[in-house]
């Protein structure tokens, strides 16, 4: 701050600032974070994705057989030299068609994958 009044010292300015939540980005510091929706076969496959970030979209290597709530880092992409963090969902349509009800039924039938095995071993 400037001198104080009547040739007072100078004392502090306080500056208070408030950030409304994002739509899109949680700031956790000067880290960002976003969750980003991707479809099964991009999951499945393994594409390229464009992420949104504070700064304009990037695209970003997604790899095969990612799983929802598998987390990436875009390294710099935060607040002043923070990373952001993009956090991976799976979204199904909202109306299965037959060809896919066939593809799931078909790996279902010849799959060993369980997701919940560790469950059962921890209980």
């Amino acid at each position: 701050g400037g001198p104080g009044y009547g040739q007072g010292p100078a004392g502090d300015a306080f500056v208070t600032v408030s950030v409304r939540p994002h739509p899109v980005f949680v700031q956790d510091g000067i880290n960002i974070e976003v969750e980003l929706p991707i479809t099964f076969d991009e999951a499945v496959l393994g594409t390229k994705v464009e992420v949104p970030t504070i700064e304009g979209a990037v695209v970003m290597t997604l790899p095969k057989g990612v799983s929802s709530g598998h987390r990436m880092r875009l390294k710099g992409k935060g607040i002043a030299g923070g990373d952001q963090f993009v956090r991976l969902r799976i979204v199904l349509p909202e109306k299965i068609d037959k060809r896919m009800e066939e593809l799931a039924a078909g790996w279902r039938e010849h799959a060993s994958f369980d997701p919940r095995k560790e469950l059962r071993r921890n209980t």
